[in-house]
């Protein structure tokens, strides 16, 4: 990572969801790796974390869900930042996403998928690993 220019990454909670601790774990971890941090705050719509993404010229989307609806939300964003040209922003996903759902995921588009208990360092060396400055 060039030291000139820092990761930007957008946290963000789509959807009904109310519990935001795990994004904010996931948030000052990655702000304490260096990273410059936006986030969007608890029931984010697709159009408004797309909106979000673009507004800050960010370089990764890290979206957390524990609402269930990511099979539904997920991809939608995904679409949304196909139908804007978008498509250099690395997208990450975590919460309570089952096993069995990943793989539909990632096929829409979404790079990784960081289920509870993920070591921290493991989800900063992802974003450092796999952004595109």
């Amino acid at each position: 990572m060039s030291s000139s220019k820092k990761i930007r990454v957008l946290v963000a909670k789509p959807g009904l969801d109310g519990h935001d601790r795990g994004a904010k774990i996931v948030a000052r971890a990655l702000r304490d790796a260096g990273m410059e941090v936006i986030y969007t705050g608890l029931r984010q719509t697709p159009e408004m974390i797309v909106s979000a993404a673009l507004d800050e010229g960010v370089h990764c989307i890290g979206l957390s869900i524990l609402s269930g609806a990511h099979n539904a939300l997920f991809p939608k964003i995904m679409e949304l930042l196909k139908k804007e040209g978008i498509e250099d922003i690395l997208v990450v996903g975590g919460g309570i996403i089952p096993e069995d759902d990943i793989p539909e995921l990632k096929k829409a588009g979404i790079a990784a998928i960081f289920g509870p208990g993920t070591p921290l360092d493991e989800i900063v060396e992802y974003i450092k690993a796999n952004v595109k400055l």
